[in-house]
């Protein structure tokens, strides 16, 4: 089954500014979720919104720190 929906995009790291790829769903709404970077571990905060007025997608990182809690 292929989802015409799914996005695909690199970004940088916030820790070590490595190359990471993320896959984004925008059928699913705003996002905001946690992923870890592949090369050195270390947690990504990954927050998307999705604008469907003019269909597009905006993708906010930030290294996982206090301010999210």
């Amino acid at each position: 089954m292929q989802n015409d929906n799914i996005k695909n995009t690199t970004v940088k790291c916030p820790h070590c500014g490595h190359h990471t790829h993320l896959v984004l769903d925008p059928t699913e709404g705003d996002q905001d979720y946690q992923d870890e970077c592949a090369a050195c571990g270390e947690l990504i905060h990954v927050h998307m919104e999705v604008d469907q007025l003019r269909e597009k997608i905006r993708v906010k990182l930030d290294g996982n720190d206090e301010q999210f809690y």
